[in-house]
């Protein structure tokens, strides 16, 4: 039976993907602008404008409603660092802006965002999946699983006009393939 946890599990495998070939592009000085572009597109409207709405709309106040804190404890911090991440994205995007305009500092900035957010996902994704999703897997029942994903169906829906997440996967791959790296 899928869960909701393993559906964000799911998104994780993606995400964790498209991070990979983002240490690649920093780690081989890569300097294709499209792809840059095409990185902060998908960050904001797959990780965090549907993977992360799902999880601070939805799954995060569900778990509020099982006795999980909002202001300390697991779901504060998961909350906390989708804020950081998004600064990061922040500086990946106006430095793209920068760098389009000539200015060659702003390279090494993009690639420092990009490590930046590459290091905070990593950790964050690896604390959800083996700490945060294991501890709601104990309270939720399968009903909860079943409303939750009901709700996660709704919003991703709601999300897009096109194929959905499926659009960004098939893109995320595109930029792994082109980069020759596999899952």
């Amino acid at each position: 039976m899928e869960t909701a946890t393993k559906n964000l599990e799911n998104d994780h495998v993606h995400i964790l993907k498209l991070i990979v070939v983002m240490d690649y592009i920093i780690a081989n000085k890569r300097t294709d602008i499209n792809h840059f572009e095409s990185i902060v597109e998908i960050i904001r409207n797959f990780a965090d404008g549907l993977h992360h709405a799902k999880e601070e709309n939805l799954f995060f106040p569900f778990l509020a409603t099982k006795g999980f804190s909002l202001q300390q404890g697991p779901v504060a911090v998961m909350l906390h660092e989708h804020v950081l991440g998004r600064n990061f994205v922040k500086g990946i995007s106006a430095n793209i802006e920068l760098f389009k305009k000539g200015e060659q500092a702003a390279l090494d900035k993009i690639y420092n965002n990009m490590r930046g957010y590459s290091d905070l996902l990593r950790n964050h994704i690896s604390k959800e999946n083996n700490i945060l999703f294991r501890m709601a897997d104990k309270v939720l029942s399968g009903e909860d699983h079943h409303q939750l994903l009901y709700r996660f169906d709704e919003a991703e829906k709601a999300h897009t006009s096109t194929a959905g997440s499926i659009e960004f996967i098939l893109k995320i791959d595109e930029l792994a393939s082109h980069y020759n790296i596999s899952n």
